[in-house]
C-alpha cells in the first residue's frame, strides 16, 4: 500500500504501476466525501464534470461550466491531504486553443488540482503536449467520452470493430508521446483495454474496461448507490453489505487493489 502520511506525486504514481499495484480513483465534490476518501486510501480523486447529472440533475455533462468546476476543487482541496485532486476541463473550455486551454487550466491548478483531464485523442493530443511543456500535469480519457455523447448517439461501448479499436489504441499512444500522465479507458472491451494497457508505459485507468487496466475509477455516487439514475454495468454499489460510507469506500479500495473488481459481470 502507498504512504498515507503525505500528499502523493506523479513520482508515486509511477511507482505504483512499475510495482504493479492498482490505483485507485473515485469522483469528489466536496471536503467531506474528499476527506473519508482520503483516509480509506483512495490515491486520486476526479473532480469530473459528472457533477453534472449526480449533483445539478442534468442529463449529460455538457453544461457544466469551469466556475463549477473549480468551485468544487476548492471544496475537495480543503478536505484532501494525502490524495491527488484530478479535475475535468469541462465541454467547451479546452476545444478552441491551447492559449485558451491553458488559462483554463491554471484556474484550475490555482482553486487546488493537481493535474486536469480531456476528453479526446487525436485533435486534441497537440494542446496535452502544449499544456505538459508549460507544467500542467495532464489525464487523457478515451473510449466513451461523456462531453461527445450526441456525436456518439449515446453511453454507447466503443472500440468494438476492428478499426475502432485501432483507433482507441493510436489515441492512446498519441496522448503518451504528448506527455499525459494517465489514460483513461471508459466503456470498452476488456481485451482491448488489456492491449492498451499492455502498449503504454503510463497507467491507464479503466471504468467499464475490464480489470487488466493500471486502476479503476468509479463515480462515487455510483459506487455508493447514491445516484437514482441508470446504473451501467459496470457499476457496483458497494454500500450494499457495508456497515458505513467509510466501510464502502475502504471495500471498493481493497478491491480494486485484489484485482477483484471489475469482475466478468461488470466488463465488456
Amino acid at each position: 500500500m502507498t504512504d498515507i502520511t503525505r500528499p502523493l506525486t506523479l513520482h508515486d504514481l509511477a511507482r505504483l504501476h512499475r510495482a504493479g499495484e492498482k490505483i485507485t480513483m473515485l469522483t469528489c465534490y466536496d471536503a467531506s466525501f474528499a476527506a473519508l476518501a482520503d483516509k480509506a486510501g483512495v490515491e486520486l480523486l476526479l473532480v469530473g464534470d459528472s457533477l453534472g447529472m449526480v449533483i445539478q440533475g442534468h442529463s449529460t455533462t455538457l453544461p457544466v461550466t469551469l466556475d463549477d468546476v473549480s468551485y468544487h476543487v476548492r471544496a475537495v482541496a480543503r478536505g484532501a491531504k494525502r490524495a491527488m485532486i484530478i479535475a475535468d476541463l469541462p465541454f467547451g473550455t479546452f476545444q478552441a486553443s491551447s492559449e485558451a486551454t491553458f488559462e483554463n487550466a491554471a484556474r484550475l491548478l490555482a482553486a487546488g488540482a493537481h493535474m486536469v483531464k480531456v476528453e479526446g485523442g487525436r485533435v486534441i493530443h497537440p494542446t496535452v503536449r502544449f499544456l505538459v511543456d508549460r507544467g500542467v500535469p495532464v489525464c487523457g480519457h478515451i473510449g466513451l467520452t461523456p462531453q461527445s455523447v450526441h456525436q456518439l448517439g449515446g453511453y454507447r461501448v466503443q472500440g468494438k470493430s476492428e478499426d475502432a479499436a485501432a483507433t482507441l489504441r493510436e489515441e492512446a499512444q498519441l496522448l503518451q508521446a504528448a506527455g499525459a500522465a494517465l489514460v483513461v479507458l471508459e466503456a470498452i472491451p476488456a481485451t482491448l483495454a488489456a492491449t492498451i494497457t499492455a502498449e503504454l508505459s503510463i497507467p491507464t485507468i479503466g471504468i467499464g474496461a475490464g480489470v487488466s487496466c493500471s486502476g479503476q475509477v468509479l463515480v462515487l455516487y455510483d459506487a455508493l448507490g447514491i445516484y437514482p439514475g441508470h446504473k451501467a454495468r459496470f457499476v457496483r454499489d458497494f454500500m450494499a453489505g457495508s456497515a458505513s460510507i467509510a466501510d464502502a469506500i475502504a471495500r471498493y479500495v481493497q478491491d480494486v487493489k485484489a484485482g477483484v473488481f471489475p469482475a466478468a459481470e461488470h466488463s465488456f
